[in-house]
C-alpha cells in the first residue's frame, strides 16, 4: 500500500507559490457546498497559492468590487456543517453575453487570477468552459481598450478551469453522486419516515411530490429506500394503461393487511405521451377508482435546506482537495475537466464529455427513446431501477420460476442499521427467483436451536426504515454447535446461507468452510454480505451501518461545539466505536472538522500528543474557539480517553478548558440513512442473484453439493466495483488479534483531514484521479456511490 516518495506532495512538486485560486458557487445551492469551498481555500492556501471567495456566482464576478476577495484559513471556520452556500449563488444574465464576460475577464486579471474553481451544475459549468475558449479574445480586447497592457495579457495568457457537481438532482452525467444528493435524500426520507407514522395511524395513502425536473434520481432511490408502492419519474414513464395498474396494486396490498400507501411523484414526471403527472392527479385517481383516503405533501425547498450529511461533507472535502490537485497539475492544452466521483474513487473526467451527455439525456427523453435515457443515466442509475421494480413489484404465483431451492437468511454480530433492509431485499429477490426463503432468529445460536421459519414476500414489507436487527442477533459462532447446525439444514433441506453481519460472520464462513470436511450440509453456496458499524470487515471498503454511524458520530459532534458557542475557548474529546478499527474516528474526524483522531492503526506517543496540544494553543490565541479531538476507542490501552482529557485540560490551562463525551451505542442506534438502506438493498439482492446462479451450478444428481472456494464468498465494495471473494483468500489479509484488514483505503484521508486542520504533512498523490474519458459502460456496479 506505501507508495515512493515520489509520489508524495508537496511543495516540492507542486507548489501552489505564485498562482491564484478563485472559487465560486453558482446556480442551485446543495448541502456540501461550503465543505467544497472550505476544503479549496485550505488545500490553496496550504500549497502556498492566494484563494479568492466570489460572493454570489458569475454575478460577483462580473460586477467587481468586493465580491472578489482575498479568503483566509479562518474565513472558512465553522462553515462545514452548514447548508448552502455562505458565498452565495446568484443566476447571471449578464454573464451570458459577450460583454458580461469581458467586465469578468477584467476583474479577474487585476487580480491575477487564472485559475477557477466552479462549483455548480452543467449550466454553471457550460459557462465557464465557454469563459475558458474566450479568454485569449477577451484578453486581446482589454489590451486594444487599454484596460490592461500587453504584459499583463502575456502573463495570465490562459485560464484554467475545474468543476465541481453541486445539484441535489444528481442529473450530471460521469458521477455517480453530486454534492448536495445524498443531503437531500436524508430530507426527504426524514419527512416520508414521519408521514409513514401518521398515514399508518389513519390507513390513508399519501402522494409525495419530490425535487426533479429532468431526472427522477431522487425519486427513484427514495421510492427504493422507503419501500413505496409506486415511483413515477421522467426518465422510464408508465406503459399506457399504468393508472389501472398501479390502482390494483395499492388495492392488493391494502388486502395484505398493508395500512398504508406510499407514491412518489418525481415533479418532472410524464407519462409516454411526454404529458405531466402531477401529484393532484394521481390523489384524484386513487379516489376515484378506490376510495382510499388519499393527502398530498409537497416537499418543495425543504431538500435544499439543512444540514449537509456525513457522505456530501466528504465527498465535498475530498473533491475540494482534488480540484486544487487538478488545477496545479494543469497546463495551458490541459481541457477543462471535472472532478468526480466513481464507486469511492476520485476520477476527472473532461467537462464538455459529461455535459454533452447529461444534455443527450434530455434529447433521447423528447424523441420518447426512454430506455436509451436510463442507460445514459449510467449503471447505477440502471441497477437502482432494476432493484425497485424486483422488490416492489411481486409477480403473480403462476409466473414465477420453481426452483425446488431452499435459503436461509440470518444476520451475524453487532446490529447494524441497514440490515433489515438487506433481509427485505434478499427475501423478496429470492422469492422472485422461485426459491422458497427461511429467515433465522438469532444467528447461529438460532440456527442451533431450532428458530427457522419460512418467511413470505409481505412479512419484510416495512422493514427498511427499520433499525437494529429484526431477525435479532448475536455473535455465537458455528463451530461449537457444528453438528447441531448441520442437523438443522439437514432437517430444514437448507440450499444455501445468506449471512449479513460483520467480522463475526467472516469468521463464521471460515469455520463452515473448515467444516465441509467433516459435514456434507455446509457444502452448500455460503455468501456474506458486510454489515457492521465498525466498517472493519477485510474485502470491503465499506460495510453497511458504517454511514448512519458515521451521521450519528457527526451530528452529535456539530452538537458538542454548538454548545460551546458564545462560551470561553473549549476543546472536546470524543470517544468513538470501532474496536481497533479507526475508520469511524477518522473519517468521522473530516466529516465534523476534527483537529486530531487518535487511531490504532496509526500510532502514537506522548511527543504526538504534546504536539498536538501546542498546536491546537496556538490555533486557540489567533482564530478558533472550539477544538475537536476524535479517539477510537481502542486505540490505546494507555492514552486512554480519561488521559487525554487530563493532559488537554492540564496542558490548555489559560488558553481553553476541556471536556469529554462518550458517544457509545448511539452509534449503533437509530433508523438507517439513505445510504445503508439502498447498499444494503442492492447488495444483498446481487448477492441473492449469486446464490441463484450458484445452486443451478452446483446441482447435481438430485442434490446441491458445493465444496470449491468460490462457493464460500464475501460480497464487498472493492474502489469501483461489487466483488465477490472465496473467503478463504481473504485470510492473508486480515489481521486477526484485531480484527482489521491488514490494509485499509481509507487510511489515505487521514493527511487530508490534518491538512484541513492546518497542519504539515505530506498527502499521497497516486490515488489522485488521472483524466479519464466519458465511457457508457464505464463501470458503476458500486451502485452504492462510496462516500469516502
Amino acid at each position: 500500500m506505501a507508495q515512493p516518495d515520489t509520489k508524495k506532495i508537496f511543495f516540492e512538486n507542486l507548489s501552489g507559490a505564485g498562482k491564484a485560486i478563485a472559487v465560486l458557487t453558482s446556480g442551485g445551492d446543495a448541502q456540501g457546498m461550503n465543505a467544497a469551498v472550505r476544503a479549496v481555500v485550505r488545500m490553496g492556501i496550504y500549497v502556498g497559492a492566494k484563494v479568492y471567495f466570489i460572493r454570489e456566482g458569475y454575478q460577483g464576478m462580473v460586477d467587481g468590487g468586493d465580491n472578489i476577495k482575498e479568503a483566509t484559513w479562518e474565513s472558512v471556520s465553522s462553515m462545514l456543517q452548514v447548508g448552502g452556500t455562505v458565498i452565495g449563488s446568484a443566476r447571471c444574465k449578464e454573464f451570458r453575453t459577450h460583454e458580461g464576460r469581458l467586465k469578468a475577464a477584467h476583474n479577474l486579471v487585476q487580480r491575477g487570477i487564472t485559475n477557477l474553481c466552479v462549483i455548480g451544475g452543467d449550466g454553471s459549468l457550460t459557462g465557464a468552459n465557454l469563459f475558458r475558449e474566450e479568454w485569449s479574445g477577451l484578453l486581446m480586447e482589454l489590451v486594444e481598450q487599454g484596460l490592461i497592457d500587453s504584459d499583463a495579457a502575456e502573463t495570465y495568457s490562459a485560464l484554467h478551469i475545474v468543476g465541481m457537481v453541486g445539484s441535489i438532482d444528481n442529473d450530471f452525467c460521469g458521477t455517480d453522486m453530486t454534492i448536495g444528493t445524498d443531503s437531500a435524500l436524508h430530507r426527504i426520507i426524514e419527512v416520508v419516515d414521519a408521514i409513514m407514522t401518521t398515514a399508518q395511524s389513519h390507513q390513508r395513502t399519501f402522494v409525495l411530490e419530490v425535487m426533479g425536473r429532468h431526472c427522477g434520481y431522487l425519486a427513484l432511490v427514495s421510492a427504493l429506500a422507503c419501500g413505496a408502492d409506486w415511483v413515477l419519474i421522467p426518465e422510464m414513464p408508465p406503459e399506457d394503461g399504468w393508472e389501472d395498474k398501479m390502482c390494483q396494486k395499492l388495492s392488493a396490498n391494502r388486502a395484505g393487511m398493508k395500512r398504508l400507501n406510499i407514491i412518489i411523484v418525481a415533479e418532472g414526471a410524464i407519462d409516454r405521451s411526454n404529458k405531466p403527472i402531477t401529484t393532484e392527479y394521481v390523489k384524484d385517481l386513487v379516489v376515484k377508482c378506490l376510495g382510499f383516503d388519499t393527502r398530498v405533501t409537497i416537499l418543495g425547498h425543504v431538500q435544499r435546506g439543512g444540514t449537509p450529511s456525513a457522505f456530501d461533507r466528504i465527498l465535498a472535502s475530498r473533491m475540494g482537495v482534488e480540484a486544487v490537485l487538478a488545477l496545479l497539475e494543469t497546463t495551458a492544452n490541459t481541457p477543462a475537466c471535472v472532478v468526480s466521483l466513481c464507486g469511492n474513487q476520485s476520477v476527472r473526467l473532461p467537462l464538455m464529455e459529461c455535459v454533452q451527455m447529461t444534455q443527450e439525456v434530455q434529447k433521447v427523453m423528447d424523441e420518447k427513446k426512454f430506455e436509451d435515457a436510463v442507460k445514459l443515466r449510467g449503471r447505477s442509475f440502471e441497477n437502482n431501477l432494476k432493484t425497485y421494480k424486483l422488490l416492489a413489484h411481486r409477480k403473480p404465483e403462476s409466473e414465477l420460476p420453481s426452483s425446488n431451492f431452499n435459503v436461509a437468511v440470518l444476520n451475524v454480530g453487532a446490529p447494524a442499521a441497514g440490515m433489515n433492509a438487506a433481509v427485505r431485499s434478499a427475501v423478496r429477490v429470492g422469492i422472485s427467483e422461485g426459491h422458497k426463503m427461511f429467515a433465522v432468529n438469532d444467528g447461529f445460536e438460532g440456527l442451533y436451536k431450532g428458530q427457522i421459519k419460512e418467511i413470505k414476500w409481505a412479512d419484510v414489507g416495512g422493514w427498511t426504515g427499520q433499525g437494529g436487527s429484526l431477525l435479532g442477533t448475536k455473535r455465537t459462532l458455528p463451530a461449537k454447535h457444528a453438528e447441531k447446525i448441520a442437523e438443522q439444514m439437514r432437517q430444514h433441506n437448507i440450499n444455501a446461507l445468506l449471512i449479513i453481519g460483520g467480522f463475526e460472520a467472516y469468521l463464521s464462513l471460515l469455520e463452515l468452510l473448515t467444516a465441509r470436511e467433516k459435514y456434507d450440509e455446509f457444502c452448500v453456496p455460503m455468501v456474506m454480505v458486510p454489515a457492521t458499524v465498525s466498517n472493519n470487515v477485510p474485502g470491503s471498503d465499506l460495510s453497511i451501518g458504517a454511514d448512519t454511524a458515521l451521521n450519528a458520530i457527526t451530528t452529535t459532534c456539530d452538537r458538542i461545539k454548538q454548545s460551546a458557542s458564545g462560551t470561553k475557548r473549549r476543546v472536546f474529546i470524543i470517544e468513538t466505536m470501532g474496536g481497533y478499527c479507526g475508520y469511524l474516528a477518522s473519517v468521522g474526524g473530516l466529516a465534523a472538522g476534527a483537529d486530531a483522531a487518535y487511531i490504532y492503526e496509526e500510532p502514537f506517543d506522548i511527543r504526538d500528543l504534546q504536539s498536538n496540544v501546542e498546536h491546537l494553543t496556538e490555533k486557540m490565541k489567533t482564530s478558533i474557539q472550539r477544538g475537536l479531538v476524535l479517539r477510537n476507542e481502542n486505540s490505546n490501552e494507555n492514552y486512554t480517553t480519561d488521559f487525554i482529557y487530563q493532559l488537554y485540560t492540564e496542558e490548555g490551562k489559560g488558553v481553553f478548558d476541556c471536556r469529554k463525551n462518550v458517544l457509545g451505542h448511539m452509534q449503533q442506534g437509530g433508523a438507517p440513512s439513505p445510504f445503508d438502506r439502498n447498499f444494503g438493498t442492492k447488495i444483498s439482492a446481487k448477492a441473492m442473484q449469486w446464490i441463484s446462479k450458484k445452486l443451478v451450478e452446483t446441482f447435481r444428481q438430485g442434490r446441491v453439493f458445493a465444496n470449491t472456494e468460490d462457493s464460500c464468498c464475501l460480497l464487498g465494495m472493492r474502489r469501483r466495483a461489487l466483488v465477490f471473494q472465496p473467503v478463504v483468500q481473504l485470510k492473508p489479509d486480515t489481521d486477526f488479534v484485531h480484527r482489521i484488514p491488514k490494509e485499509q483505503w481509507w487510511l489515505k484521508l487521514r493527511p487530508l483531514m490534518k491538512i484541513l486542520a492546518k497542519y504539515k504533512t505530506s498527502y499521497d498523490v497516486s490515488d489522485s484521479g488521472q483524466l479519464e474519458h466519458v465511457v457508457r459502460n464505464r463501470p458503476k456496479e458500486s451502485d452504492a456511490s462510496a462516500p469516502m
